[in-house]
């Protein structure tokens, strides 16, 4: 049952990551009002939101795109900053969405960030620790219980990273509109685009809390 749920996973992880790159592609084609570079649309938006302190940089890469909080840099790819598209403003005006989180000390980011470090250390120990502790299930059942532990401080964080991400896209989004950059014929081509980057992080957080369980059972069926 979980092969076939971990292949339906893969399968859907790929469908939506298709989806999305042909999105992007598509409304890329599609210029964006007075012309705004995906840097002048990040460079405003930031402005308006009274934010003098983040830089606005380019950085090489697809879907590279992120806001650096320990930096106060926007990083945008190469397509991003210097196209003026509905994607390029989608995705800067969503990279800005995050900053202006952190300037409000938005709760789930503040929470996100504070889970950053316990995260690193799971991601880096975890996969040998439950690979030591499925083998080891009947002998040294506590080492299995430890990758559980690691494994779910990564399922915590993609569940966390949701909210985050569903509340860029909305500030960017009322920004993109109440700012004038996009129109009612290209505001639902913006939306469509952020709606399927944030699929993405949806189908990782099931997938993790889905492993997550399965290697539960494998702990609590020890005893069979």
């Amino acid at each position: 049952m979980y092969i076939v749920i971990f292949i339906g996973f893969m399968i859907l992880s790929l469908i939506v990551s298709q989806v999305l790159k042909s999105k992007f592609k598509k409304y890329s084609a599609v210029p964006i009002g007075r012309g705004y570079t995906g840097k002048d649309i990040a460079e405003k938006m930031l402005r308006d939101n009274g934010i003098m302190d983040v830089q606005v940089v380019s950085v090489q890469g697809q879907l590279t795109d992120n806001y650096n909080p320990q930096t106060k840099t926007v990083n945008l790819s190469q397509d991003v900053y210097s196209k003026s598209s509905i994607s390029a403003a989608a995705v800067a005006a969503h990279e800005c969405g995050h900053a202006v989180q952190h300037e409000e000390a938005y709760a789930f980011l503040k929470l996100r960030s504070a889970l950053v470090p316990a995260v690193s250390f799971a991601s880096n120990w975890m996969q040998w620790v439950l690979l030591a502790g499925i083998l080891l299930v009947n002998t040294i059942p506590q080492l299995l219980l430890a990758g559980i532990i690691l494994f779910a401080a990564t399922t915590l964080f993609s569940f966390v990273t949701l909210p985050v991400e569903i509340d860029a896209s909305r500030r960017a989004l009322l920004w993109l509109n109440n700012s004038g950059i996009t129109t009612a014929e290209t505001h639902p081509k913006a939306q469509d685009a952020l709606k399927w980057a944030a699929y993405t992080y949806v189908v990782a957080a099931l997938a993790s809390l889905a492993t997550l369980l399965y290697y539960i059972m494998i702990f609590n069926g020890r005893r069979n």
